[in-house]
């Protein structure tokens, strides 16, 4: 056993009401607790960014700071830390709320002594497990979201959102052997977050959708500016990203250099909840955007959606394309799709090249454009291409 997990619990009380900071305190250092206390939120932040506690205990109902703006402020500076929630004035929206920012207990004042202890002492265990747990998954370098309460995972949405960047990745047309385009990848600093894929569904399960799309399109416009001159710009929506009104906006970052943009619209993700699609593309397209249908081949897109954003770009998925060299069954399937698509007057862009064999395959089969790491992988900077054989 260590020195950590033979110390008495450390607990943080916290409470403006200085009799029951007393009673609470004598309670629980009577049952083995190293206490230290605090009068107000603010207070404990302080005591919380210089110390090593095991525990929080708080009061709800305190000015300025309150126990749930406090329980944010902890999860800002320790994922795991336990934090026991007290109130007398108990109701189910602040219930509510201290639960799904991650608190592990809701106690109603008065509240018993001995239970108090019981509650401290069982997430003081909780938390030695947590941290052993954690250790566990940094000694494995697993790469993930391990984030598990809201309050957490608001934290480490903001710094993604705050470190987020994107990487460009060229589109090329191998005929006439130039670079057309470039793919805005989303990408961040954050190391909880360090892929779309976490990114993505981190900004879903906080319904922040809007915020994350919006900071792309800022980003995405302010690197224009350094990016080469006649190509264009690929970048990716969220199907919900077709619901904020700021994307429809005259004067939005990406609206003002619309006529170089392409706005990807991925088949993998439905678009039901989309209400007026057609005329919201045809906005879209009065600011000057040019619609792309992305994964083709590997989602939910039938001749309903087709015909509702009638793209002018059509991007093969990757799947289709893997081993294209190898498979006369792809090669059969992606020379179908792409007569289809230029008979409905769309440029098809083949992704994930990656072989001489696939690029070649792909040209063959009628592809316009195509894209993938044989040509170069997304960067910060915007790659050139060698197109020697």
């Amino acid at each position: 056993m260590n020195a950590r997990a033979a110390a008495p619990p450390r607990v943080l009380l916290v409470d403006d009401q200085v009799d029951l900071l007393r009673a609470y305190g004598r309670a629980l250092s009577a049952a083995g607790n190293a206490v230290e206390s605090a009068p107000d939120g603010e207070a404990a932040v302080e005591l919380l960014k210089s110390g090593d506690y095991d525990v929080v205990v708080s009061d709800i109902g305190m000015p300025r700071l309150d126990g749930l703006a406090l329980l944010r402020e902890v999860r800002a500076l320790n994922l795991d830390l336990p934090v026991v929630l007290m109130t007398g004035e108990p109701s189910v929206t602040s219930a509510s709320r201290a639960i799904e920012h991650g608190a592990l207990r809701y106690l109603v004042k008065p509240v018993d002594l001995g239970e108090l202890a019981r509650v401290v002492d069982y997430a003081a265990r909780l938390y030695r497990m947590a941290r052993v747990r954690r250790e566990a998954f940094d000694a494995l370098d697993h790469v993930g979201l391990p984030v598990g309460d809201r309050a957490g995972l608001e934290v480490r949405f903001g710094d993604a959102l705050s470190n987020l960047w994107m990487a460009h990745q060229p589109i090329v047309s191998w005929q006439v052997k130039r670079v057309v385009a470039f793919e805005e990848l989303l990408r961040s600093d954050e190391t909880s977050m360090p892929d779309p894929t976490a990114l993505l569904d981190a900004a879903e399960r906080l319904d922040r959708i809007h915020a994350l799309g919006r900071t792309v399109r800022q980003r995405v416009a302010s690197g224009a500016r350094v990016a080469p001159e006649a190509t264009q710009i690929f970048v990716n929506l969220h199907a919900r990203d077709l619901l904020d009104d700021q994307l429809y906006e005259p004067m939005a970052p990406l609206s003002r250099i619309a006529e170089r943009v392409v706005l990807e619209i991925t088949e993998r993700a439905p678009l039901d909840e989309v209400k007026d699609l057609r005329r919201r593309i045809a906005a879209l397209r009065e600011l000057g955007f040019r619609i792309a249908l992305d994964d083709l081949g590997a989602g939910y897109a039938g001749l309903t959606t087709f015909a509702q954003l009638e793209p002018e770009i059509v991007k093969l998925d990757m799947s289709l394309i893997r081993g294209l060299d190898r498979e006369p069954s792809k090669r059969k399937i992606v020379a179908s799709m792409t007569g289809l698509c230029r008979d409905l007057g769309a440029t098809v862009v083949a992704e994930g090249i990656e072989t001489e064999g696939e690029r070649d395959e792909a040209v063959a089969c009628g592809c316009d454009w195509l894209q993938g790491f044989l040509f170069a992988r997304p960067s910060r900077r915007h790659a050139a291409v060698a197109f020697s054989r």
